[in-house]
């Protein structure tokens, strides 16, 4: 079993939650322009946001996979999976060190953020969310949408440093920076975040 499967108790009823972990387009074939360089700033912070996805399940922390529908609009996140994981695939490993677990959520986006044209407004509210851990790829583009529109809703907001992706070290500085300046966003590493922090907001 791995880390990721692990569970110390049932995810708390809806309603109950108070923060949530968003994970962003890691689910990826990575057959894009610029593709590599992100692969590889992905796969360093995998096995961070990996850890950090199983202490979200040992608080009974709902995890939201939030991705890209590749344009597929007859897709659902099950085929996105194969998809992005048969053989062949650049993102093949990257899925395979964050496979979604049965009790995980998903929305498919179409856009950058992961509000928009989505139902994840919805779920949080029914979870009764109030802050979001964002994760994932890229830091300077759809994580910085989604925590744009996250910010505009009222969520407080962490996006650890070490758990989030970019196509090289300039542009991350420069999102974090942004996120630090103009949002206010918590951006320090994952190893801080701890059930007592979160409960705390």
């Amino acid at each position: 079993m791995t880390a990721t499967a692990r569970r110390r108790g049932p995810r708390r009823k809806p309603g109950e939650a108070g923060a949530a972990l968003v994970i962003i387009d890691m689910i990826n074939a990575f057959d894009f322009p610029g593709a590599q360089s992100l692969l590889r700033s992905a796969m360093d912070c995998a096995g961070r946001i990996a850890r950090l996805k199983a202490r979200a399940a040992e608080m009974r922390l709902p995890v939201i996979y939030a991705n890209d529908n590749y344009g597929q609009w007859r897709s659902d996140f099950r085929q996105v999976i194969e998809a992005c994981s048969r053989e062949g695939s650049r993102g093949a490993e990257l899925v395979r060190r964050l496979q979604p677990q049965p009790d995980d959520y998903f929305v498919l986006k179409p856009q950058h953020s992961a509000f928009h044209g989505t139902a994840l407004e919805c779920l949080l509210s029914g979870l009764g969310v109030r802050a979001l851990v964002l994760v994932g790829i890229a830091v300077d583009s759809c994580v910085l949408a989604t925590a744009m529109d996250a910010h505009m809703r009222g969520y407080s907001l962490y996006v650890p440093a070490d758990c989030a992706a970019a196509e090289s070290p300039a542009r991350k500085r420069r999102a974090l920076g942004l996120l630090q300046d103009a949002l206010g966003v918590d951006t320090r590493s994952a190893a801080w975040i701890t059930k007592r922090e979160l409960n705390g907001l």
